[in-house]
Formats: C-alpha cells, sequence, structure tokens
C-alpha cells in the first residue's frame, strides 16, 4: 500500500523498486487529495507498474472506474466499511475485478459471509500492531486476534497495519493469505531490499511445503 506522506514523484520510484523486487499487489491510497488528481496518479501508478502486478484503488470505485476509461489497468479496489457496498463495486468493475473489504471486527466478518459468493476477493484484516499511517485505527488485533478472526470465516485474509517483517511468518502459519505493508517498503532506505525480505518471509511456507530447504 502507498503512502500518501511520500511525494508522489519518490513514491513511483519506490512502487518501481518494490515491484521489481517482487511485490504482487499495489494498493494506491490517497486519502487527502482530489478525484481528479487521484486518477492522474492512477494513471502514471499503472504506466510505472506495466503489468508486472495488480494494482488496486483505495476507496475509490469512481476513480477506478474512470481510470480504466483513461486507458488505465487498474485491476480492482479495496473498500472500507463506509465505502460503497461491495455489491455494487462488484457490478461497476466487473466479475474479473479484484475486490477487497476492510474487517476487524465480529460484525464485518458477519457481514462479509452474508455477501453473494465472489462479491469479495478478500477481507484486509487488521491492525495486526499499532500503526501511525493509520491514527484512527481500531484496536490491535496482534497474531493471534488474526489466527482466530481468519479461521472464522471463508473469505482469504490479507495482514494488515503495523506488520513487522518478524511477523510474516507467524501471521502466514496463522492463515494470512497474503501481507500488507505500508510503511515498512515506502518508509525504507531501500524499498528494493525491503520488498525482497518481505517476499521471501511470505514465500517461506510455501517452499517449506514444498520440501525446499530454508
Amino acid at each position: 500500500m502507498t503512502d500518501d506522506r511520500v511525494p508522489f514523484d519518490r513514491l513511483v520510484d519506490v512502487v518501481d523498486a518494490a515491484v521489481g523486487a517482487g511485490v504482487d499487489v499495489v494498493q494506491l491510497r490517497a486519502k487527502s487529495i482530489s478525484a481528479r488528481e487521484l486518477l492522474r496518479q492512477a494513471v502514471a501508478m499503472s504506466d510505472v507498474i506495466d503489468r508486472r502486478c495488480l494494482l488496486l484503488l483505495n476507496d475509490r470505485v469512481d476513480v477506478a472506474v474512470a481510470a480504466r476509461e483513461a486507458g488505465a489497468l487498474v485491476d480492482g479496489v479495496h473498500l472500507g466499511q463506509a465505502d460503497v457496498p461491495p455489491e455494487t463495486a462488484r457490478r461497476l468493475l466487473g466479475a474479473h475485478a479484484v475486490i477487497g473489504w476492510t474487517a476487524n471486527s465480529p460484525e464485518h466478518r458477519v457481514a462479509a459471509s452474508a455477501l453473494r459468493s465472489g462479491t469479495v476477493d478478500y477481507l484486509g484484516v487488521g491492525v495486526i500492531r499499532p500503526t501511525s499511517t493509520k491514527p484512527d485505527h481500531p484496536p490491535a488485533l496482534g497474531i493471534d486476534g488474526f489466527a482466530a478472526f481468519a479461521t472464522s470465516t471463508t473469505v482469504p485474509c490479507v495482514a494488515i497495519g503495523g506488520v513487522r517483517l518478524s511477523d510474516v511468518a507467524p501471521l502466514r502459519e496463522a492463515g494470512a493469505a497474503g501481507i500488507a505493508v505500508i510503511s515498512a517498503i515506502c518508509g525504507a532506505d531501500d524499498p528494493a531490499a525491503a520488498s525482497r525480505a518481505f517476499r521471501s518471509a511470505a514465500d517461506v511456507l510455501a517452499l517449506e511445503a514444498e520440501g525446499v530447504a530454508r
């Protein structure tokens, strides 16, 4: 996930390095800019990513539609609980779009379970630890809280919020389908090295399952 505290020109370089180092989804997150500026950024990010990974927009289905019309390859959106309903996003973006939904409470889990199958592709579950990139975040779940959430739903869960490199393997063991980070990559002196480290940590369980030694 991108950090809107980072100047956009720098952010483009960070995303380019992160994607080259193995990040497989970029979520463009910019809470405080206009729809027109977000559209410009989405088109620019699409050009930089150049189909090397998925590009999702945070919150704004309308901008995702506009960016597609402008020629950008926007694969989907990540929605918060206060955004347009996931059913609406699915209808507007199509069957092949990737749609994520924030969930961090039993009520959110129940709401997700009530959705028609295929409406959302994953739940963004967190925060795992307190984080400065989301000052209004709910109480931190920790590894155990995430595990309890992930095992009680059939929708894949992505761990988000304050995730440290040392958390990645325990979160994967707890059932995390993916790991989302902001500061750990966007704030790193070497975003490519940070991305490779997270990629390697996330892949350890899969490699072990295939019989490959650490």
